[in-house]
């Protein structure tokens, strides 16, 4: 995916309707903020359905801490290395019971509970340790923007026939009260390192579980591109979905 330069993607952001034409709501930005958290949030309550066909709720993560991140199965960007990265952690702490991956899809009525097996097989996913979750897309659009606090939107362009969605990559750490506990770059590999602090600090139900934007510039915590112009660590990642049409911010 080519790098968008801050004043062309700022530019489509305020002057959507000229710039995606042929659509009465080209985009609905959810959220594109992903300033640290100042106490740990409590994730909302959902019924999703897990790549098995079992339902999951927040109740049956009650007890573990995790690790969800958001991918879609067709992404061709950051979502296979995303996936990558879980799969390692899943090795990291092969034996530890207390421990679940949760990955969501953001493109849930392409992403049916086959596809995302045949998906979650190619990085050789634990089903008892590692779930893949797909659903209702207006639930799974409002838990990424009230629950974890991430930005996602979906858009048309004229230079392209189908929507694309818009999400991070962020990955984020949930204590056993089902708290938000911490939010890393999945690109950045201190970040990463410090996931995996956090896990065996809360693993061992430590308190000190870190959020890596508090370290960053406070003037910068709110902005979606560094200093290069080139998009950040949050950046919006593209792919085809209509996964928050209809959706107001």
């Amino acid at each position: 995916m080519k790098i968008v330069a801050v004043p062309l993607l700022a530019t489509l952001l305020v002057s959507a309707p000229s710039a995606f034409a042929h659509e009465s709501l080209p985009f609905t930005i959810l959220s594109t903020s992903i300033a640290a958290h100042r106490g740990p949030r409590s994730i909302p309550d959902f019924s999703l359905v897990e790549r098995s066909g079992k339902k999951i709720t927040l109740a049956d993560l009650r007890g573990k801490v995790w690790i969800a991140d958001f991918i879609y199965t067709q992404c061709t960007d950051t979502c296979s290395l995303q996936t990558a990265d879980m799969a390692k952690l899943q090795e990291r702490w092969i034996n530890q019971s207390a421990l679940r991956l949760v990955s969501i899809s953001v493109d849930p009525e392409h992403d049916t509970p086959n596809i995302l097996t045949r998906f979650a097989a190619r990085f050789h996913a634990d089903g008892q340790r590692w779930l893949f979750l797909t659903g209702n897309k207006n639930q799974i659009a409002r838990l990424v923007e009230d629950g974890f606090h991430l930005p996602a939107s979906a858009a048309v362009s004229r230079e392209r026939a189908t929507p694309i969605v818009l999400h991070s990559p962020r990955f984020i750490l949930i204590d056993r009260d089902g708290r938000i506990h911490g939010s890393y770059d999945s690109q950045n590999r201190q970040s990463m390192q410090r996931l995996e602090t956090d896990v065996a600090n809360s693993l061992r139900g430590s308190e000190s579980a870190s959020n890596d934007t508090a370290s960053t510039n406070p003037a910068a915590r709110n902005e979606p591109f560094n200093r290069t112009g080139r998009v950040s660590e949050n950046r919006l990642i593209t792919r085809k979905s209509e996964f928050t049409s209809g959706i107001k911010s």
